[in-house]
């Protein structure tokens, strides 16, 4: 078999990303509303995470202190969907569902993607004299901002809902996200769920 197919695949999800983050509706079509693709999504942001976690694990820490930051990478990466199919359920979405999903999931690497220009803006920023704090407040911002209208768009063009449906997806998908991944450091009395 070619390798054709996949690399086209892989073409199609690449200009899909592209086009969900200038906000172009058509790159909804890029991505497979199944199963698959899904689960492709899925893994390929479980090794940015999994890289993640290994780059920036305590090593010095505890064992147990690693497999908390590992696990609160796991409900973080799996929250959003749980959240975002019990929303499309209720709403009668759920036959475009998957599509949205595996939307949503590729759109994280966008959001890596802004997070660097961002992050070098802030440099140019602080070598033009702004105060450090007051360029990092101001990048977090902007992130912030792109993050949420990004996340607004695909869920409006993914499981076609009104502008104000979108809304309370994005808020209930990121306060929800939010709070399962920092629910066991309030309960245990430790910041971000970590040992001491």
């Amino acid at each position: 078999m070619s390798m054709r197919p996949a690399r086209r695949a892989g073409g199609e999800v690449l200009r899909g990303i592209v086009e969900l983050a200038l906000l172009r509706p058509g790159g909804m079509e890029r991505f497979s509303g199944t199963r698959e693709g899904f689960l492709a999504s899925l893994a390929a942001l479980f090794l940015f995470l999994l890289a993640g976690d290994v780059l920036q694990a305590p090593w010095g820490g505890t064992a147990l202190t690693v497999l908390s930051l590992l696990l609160r990478g796991v409900v973080g990466l799996l929250a959003p969907p749980v959240l975002s199919e019990a929303m499309a359920r209720a709403w009668g979405r759920q036959a475009l569902w998957l599509r949205y999903a595996t939307a949503f999931n590729w759109t994280r690497w966008a959001m890596i993607a802004v997070a660097m220009a961002v992050q070098w803006g802030i440099g140019l920023f602080i070598g033009a004299g702004m105060q450090p704090r007051q360029a990092v407040l101001l990048g977090l911002a902007a992130i912030g901002i792109y993050g949420a209208v990004l996340d607004w768009f695909v869920a409006r063009t993914g499981l076609r809902l009104s502008g104000w449906q979108a809304v309370v997806l994005v808020l209930v998908v990121d306060i929800g996200s939010g709070l399962l991944i920092l629910l066991p450091g309030i309960l245990s009395g430790t910041p971000m769920g970590l040992g001491a």
